[in-house]
């Protein structure tokens, strides 16, 4: 394999590492010291991947292909979310932004008509190959039952999931190394690169993949689907340059460009420090972190991880990485600044706010389980997570949850979620009961850790009446000011129509407006239209 690989971006020949996404290419090729202006005249890139609806330059902000910020056209594929695509030779990558002289920019092209079309059959079915879907999966399969995998990640043969991400090939812990290691003993067939989206009848679901659409029939299926970033609304958030916590670092294993960059690292929860620790391991200059949670949370969740041994050691890890690098308490951004990309970000701490010079905001607001499979299933929702009984079972017979998904709880509560999920289908509900107690110490962690970051008041002022809310389809904060609920909102808006299909603004409306989202129908996902009516 070589260690690196040329593309054309905008008819520009551009070099990065091998195993990069097409994001990092489209990255690396713009000219910092030109503007959006002069870099479109140019026949050059501008920080922008595409323009909004009211064309405005937009860039990657969830790096997991959830925003849709990151969409380009990749040889006359338009929509091709570059952050979910792996660089090759022969790809041709034209951006909206740059899409100048470069000739044939925009068309829409057309799926493969070759296609193959796979159609596994399973006696279980995961979905999701995050730490939670891998053990469910692994204790599936260690029975004799034959397990099928299917996730987003468009990396062969790389299960993980966002937290351990790469881990496959150079573990990041101890424990990442030991389920990757059974993972080896056990025949687990992965579809990667394919996103659910409809179900036709009972027990078949309809996923997409490059190759086409794919039928995944099963008798037992397990969510593992995750969570994603919460992202709240404020004066130029949308400013290429203002990026998700979790999603820079997502961005940056995919060998995003951040060596040299000053980061500014803010929102809510322990992933922050785990970013900041990444970012600077990868080159980059994290100049502080801003955590909206107070000092007194602070203290009790700290005095919550003496239960925790290993988390304990994973704190001073971090704080020994981060030597140097100030974390704030009780502070959080209020406006990100910049003409054509972000150039400062205004923090406010008590009733002290100040600007600083950055080059990225990596912003995440703690995380919002990915309930929306689950809930045009069917399954029952209860206070934004999937509800399960004791066996991780949900309201339907033989659907099973873990992870995230059934609620925010960290990678041990997950790993035995999906331990518990994975027993529990393929009959063996001896081994699973003998998890509970695991899983009881776990969710208690998990109650305190969600106490210590939930969000604060304050925040619910942090957009003005021109804010933007919706990303898709630009609607500001005023306009949504004058909606009763989350349907009328979209009828009369457009709010949440756009490609993300509410993942984005909706977590932020429920903040701001306490509305929520009255019926998930398919297609879950964007989908081509020779896909949605075979």
């Amino acid at each position: 394999m070589p260690d690196s690989i040329t593309l054309k971006v905008n008819g520009e020949l551009v070099s990065v590492p091998a195993g990069s996404m097409v994001s990092t290419a489209v990255a690396a090729s713009f000219s910092p010291t030109k503007t959006h202006e002069e870099n479109t005249k140019d026949s050059q890139n501008s920080p922008g991947f595409r323009l909004s609806v009211t064309g405005q330059a937009r860039a990657p902000l969830c790096g997991m292909g959830i925003c849709f910020e990151c969409r380009v056209t990749i040889n006359g594929q338009a929509h091709s979310r570059s952050c979910q695509i792996p660089c090759q030779p022969d790809l041709n990558v034209v951006t909206e932004c740059g899409v100048g002289n470069v000739e044939g920019g925009m068309s829409f092209g057309q799926a493969n008509p070759q296609s193959a079309i796979r159609n596994p059959q399973s006696d279980v079915l995961v979905i999701g190959a995050g730490p939670a879907g891998m053990a469910a999966a692994i204790c599936a399969a260690e029975s004799g039952r034959q397990v099928t995998v299917i996730d987003d990640n468009p990396v062969p043969a790389s299960p993980g999931g966002q937290i351990w991400r790469g881990d496959q090939a150079k573990p990041s812990s101890p424990e990442s190394r030991e389920w990757f290691e059974r993972l080896k003993s056990v025949n687990v067939n992965f579809v990667h690169g394919a996103r659910i989206f409809a179900q036709p009848e009972a027990g078949c679901l309809l996923a997409e993949t490059a190759d086409g659409a794919c039928e995944l029939r099963f008798e037992k299926l397990i969510l593992a689907t995750g969570a994603r970033e919460r992202f709240l609304p404020f004066p130029g958030w949308t400013l290429p340059g203002v990026v998700g916590a979790g999603g820079l670092q997502a961005l940056a294993k995919s060998n995003y460009p951040v060596a040299g960059k000053r980061i500014v690292v803010a929102g809510s929860g322990p992933l922050l420090m785990a970013v900041a620790a990444y970012l600077q391991k990868s080159g980059a200059e994290v100049l502080l972190i801003a955590e909206q949670a107070g000092w007194n949370r602070l203290l009790r969740f700290g005095a919550a991880l003496l239960g925790q041994p290993s988390k304990i050691a994973q704190a001073i890890s971090l704080k020994k990485k981060l030597a140097g690098v100030s974390y704030w308490p009780d502070c959080w951004p209020v406006t990100a600044k910049g003409k054509d990309k972000l150039e400062a970000v205004t923090l406010r701490r008590g009733n002290k706010t100040w600007d600083i010079e950055c080059d990225l905001l990596a912003c995440g607001f703690y995380l919002v389980p990915n309930v929306e499979l689950a809930a045009m299933l069917g399954c029952t929702i209860e206070s934004g997570a999937v509800a399960v009984n004791d066996f991780q079972q949900t309201s339907l017979p033989g659907v099973y949850s873990a992870g995230e998904t059934t609620g925010v709880g960290g990678l041990e509560l997950s790993l035995v979620e999906g331990q518990i999920a994975g027993q529990a289908a393929a009959g063996r509900e001896d081994l699973a009961k003998a998890l509970f107690a695991e899983r009881a110490r776990q969710q208690r962690f998990a109650e305190v850790l969600n106490r210590t970051f939930a969000l604060r008041e304050e925040l619910r002022a942090l957009p003005t009446a021109e804010t933007l809310v919706c990303r898709c389809e630009d609607v500001s904060f005023e306009r949504l000011q004058n909606q009763a609920s989350w349907r009328e909102a979209k009828l009369q808006t457009r709010c949440g129509m756009g490609p993300c299909q509410g993942r984005i603004c909706g977590a932020a409306t429920e903040f701001l407006f306490g509305w929520g989202a009255e019926s998930v129908r398919p297609p879950i996902f964007p989908v081509r239209l020779e896909n949605l009516t075979r």
